[in-house]
């Protein structure tokens, strides 16, 4: 129990909490951007929720459709949570195998950064392959602390 204790004590595990924290906030903070969007906008997906903007049917109908930008802040936050969970739990499991601080923070750094590429890359929108590029090194950040998990302590 003391090592575990140690292990959340350490300045790894509190580097941890703060990046992930980071990106828990960043995701957080798409849902008020897709409202803004959809507000901005008048796009609504909810017929009780156009209800709320005007009170005559043809302007209701009119507000009850698709528009890319919503879409595209949509589909950014639905990227966000399919890379940061798994950041998230891998990141956590990652903290208590008592990792190198610096190959750490390394890992950290580089998957925040790229989350935070991705999303102006997507809203932005910058020219493929810059969005995937981000992806890809989110991804092989969270893959390389997963690979470390499995290769400290394999028990299959």
């Amino acid at each position: 129990m003391a090592e575990i204790s140690q292990m959340i004590d350490s300045e790894v595990f509190l580097a941890f909490t703060s990046y992930a924290t980071i990106v828990i906030l960043k995701m957080l903070l798409m849902g008020p951007i897709t409202a803004y969007f959809r507000f901005s906008r008048k796009v609504f997906a909810n017929p009780e929720d156009v209800s709320l903007k005007s009170k005559k049917l043809e302007d209701q109908k009119k507000m009850l459709r698709i528009d890319p930008d919503v879409e595209r802040v949509r589909r950014c936050h639905l990227n966000d949570m399919e890379s940061i969970l798994p950041f998230v739990l891998i990141g956590l499991l990652y903290a208590l195998t008592g990792p190198d601080l610096r190959t750490a923070l390394l890992h950290f750094r580089i998957f925040v950064g790229s989350r935070f590429f991705h999303t102006i890359a997507y809203l932005t929108p910058l020219p493929q392959p810059s969005r995937a590029l981000a992806w890809v090194v989110g991804m092989g950040a969270t893959i390389s602390m997963a690979y470390r998990i499995l290769s400290t302590g394999l028990y299959l």
